[in-house]
């Protein structure tokens, strides 16, 4: 029997907010606005190079100060504390979850800055050219071979900072990600590279997992045919691969160098392993002292997170509106909607980072739960999403939370491909566009005109709730500061929800099947004891295939 105390349903302040959504359901967002000029002030925050604004939430003073007292009353405090003392918060496989270490000054992880420094000289060599393929060409190409976290983190980030360059004197190499098991990826990249000035990077924590092993091997085989070497050179492996992980004996079985590896610990999450030597491409991309701008800007916030007011601290408020969204206006998706291309790749690792986390319906104590966790996250480049799913958006029949994300300043950097004055008003045009889409989404037609009759096939409800960021600019200590943001307000709902956030047991179970279908698909009498569906199917794939 979970103690009562667990049960998150019993507790008097749920109840409250309950009845608070009944008594607020007829709200409009347009009439909240209208009544209180100084709305923008009590519903925003602002620190370390962002600012959330959630007025356009469906949110009042008395809904907000009682999600604050649910956050106490669910032991907020200590489970945060319990984060960052290094506790065993990861319950089902008995680990802390220390991603925030990551970010911590040399003085306090000194294994930590010991691969850092590991990886900076490999960083820096490829930068000014050192770093020879074994025929003594110089490195134009970085292949990172990984999957889920090892992948999705590091090509958001290498991507969003990809106008930004390293310090002059530095030459960055061309950097490309493979993740699709079935090869696709690496067969397109594989024709357009030249074996001789191609470095591979092989990312996976375990070193087990089957999809990168059978890309790293693929591109292994394709270096050893274009150099003509043979496929356990030293000299191969030692030019052309980098391996990163937790386990340095895999590394060595499959052939990286000792030198050439690169290691974190068991207590990073895959999601969460971007701020460690994982980050490499994201430190290929802007150079070393980028890369330590990166992690101060997510330590800025580590700091923001554990020492402010639950009222003043952005993690925590976007982690309660999403609890209030979800649990009491039963809103079950959210949109996430960049308003700068460079952060086209972020809906994506926000996928992974948040379904994978709190997509759970056990609790703690290892009992269901009686209320919905994690809502459905999917998105798309703003501009883009206006011509394919506003229109659900807008005239849809459900309701779907919205996040919007843009940049105050956009071409501060050196552009050189152009003039900055055309590329300032394209900025300020998506700017915009963000700015009108939300406002619209919150108050409907009477954004345009409180008057205004439009004809039932035109008509804009509006009261869509949504929240938007907006980063001072996209610096590599801004976008830190932002993804520490979201690994925080994953963990806070957590806490709320009384799950573990750190396990991802249903992920689990799909691998073991799956290599039990290899052997079907190889030899289909053996799946005697499968489904009709799943047996049929493999049995139609192998008849194609012969």
């Amino acid at each position: 029997m979970v103690p009562e105390q667990d049960v998150l349903t019993v507790s008097s302040i749920w109840s409250q907010l309950a009845q608070r959504a009944k008594q607020e359901k007829s709200l409009h967002l347009a009439d909240m606005f209208a009544s209180d000029k100084d709305r923008f002030d009590r519903f925003s925050l602002e620190s370390a190079g962002l600012l959330a604004d959630f007025s356009k939430q469906r949110l009042t003073d008395d809904s907000r100060d009682l999600l604050v007292k649910l956050a106490d009353e669910r032991q907020l405090k200590h489970w945060m504390d319990a984060l960052f003392s290094g506790a065993e918060v990861n319950c089902t496989e008995r680990r802390s979850a220390k991603h925030w270490f990551l970010r911590e000054p040399a003085d306090t992880a000194p294994a930590v800055h010991e691969q850092l420094q590991l990886m900076e000289g490999m960083v820096n060599r490829i930068l000014r050219g050192h770093w020879r393929g074994v025929l003594g060409d110089a490195i134009t190409d970085v292949v990172n071979i990984g999957v889920g976290g090892s992948d999705l983190g590091p090509l958001m980030a290498a991507f969003a900072l990809q106008s930004r360059f390293p310090e002059e004197g530095l030459t960055r190499p061309r950097i490309h990600f493979a993740s699709s098991m079935d090869g696709s990826q690496m067969s397109q990249l594989l024709q357009e590279l030249n074996p001789r000035t191609t470095l591979f990077l092989v990312s996976s924590k375990s070193f087990t997992t089957l999809d990168t092993l059978h890309n790293a091997g693929t591109a292994r085989q394709w270096l050893a045919r274009g150099l003509r070497l043979d496929y356990d050179d030293t000299s191969l492996l030692r030019c052309h691969f980098i391996g990163i992980s937790a386990s340095p004996e895999r590394m060595s079985e499959w052939g990286i160098m000792p030198n050439n590896q690169l290691l974190f610990w068991d207590w990073v999450g895959g999601r969460y392993s971007l701020w460690s030597v994982i980050g490499m491409p994201i430190a290929l991309t802007v150079g070393m002292d980028g890369f330590r701008e990166f992690l101060a800007g997510a330590h800025e916030m580590d700091e923001h997170c554990r020492t402010s007011p639950w009222k003043e601290n952005i993690p925590v408020m976007l982690a309660l509106v999403d609890v209030w969204n979800i649990n009491f206006l039963d809103i079950s998706a959210r949109a996430v909607l960049p308003y700068d291309g460079r952060l086209k790749h972020l809906p994506a690792y926000l996928e992974q980072l948040e379904m994978e986390s709190n997509g759970k319906s056990v609790s703690r104590s290892g009992e269901p739960v009686e209320y919905n966790t994690c809502p459905v996250i999917w998105g798309e480049v703003g501009p883009n999403a206006q011509h394919a799913f506003f229109q659900l958006l807008h005239q849809g029949t459900q309701p779907i939370a919205c996040e919007f994300l843009m940049t105050a300043r956009r071409y501060t950097e050196a552009v050189h491909s152009g003039s900055v004055r055309e590329l300032d008003a394209q900025h300020a045009l998506s700017n915009a566009n963000c700015l009108a889409q939300s406002r619209l989404l919150a108050l409907g037609e009477r954004a345009l005109d409180p008057e205004l009759a439009l004809p039932y096939y035109k008509r804009y409800r509006g009261n869509q709730p949504s929240t938007t960021l907006v980063l001072d600019e996209l610096s590599p200590r801004v976008l830190g500061a932002l993804l520490a943001m979201y690994e925080h307000k994953v963990f806070v709902q957590a806490v709320i929800w009384g799950i573990n956030p750190f396990d991802q047991w249903g992920v689990e179970m799909g691998k073991i099947i799956a290599t039990d279908m290899l052997e079907v698909l190889r030899h289909p009498e053996s799946g005697a004891n499968l489904d009709s569906s799943s047996l049929a199917l493999a049995r139609h794939v192998s008849g194609k295939q012969q």
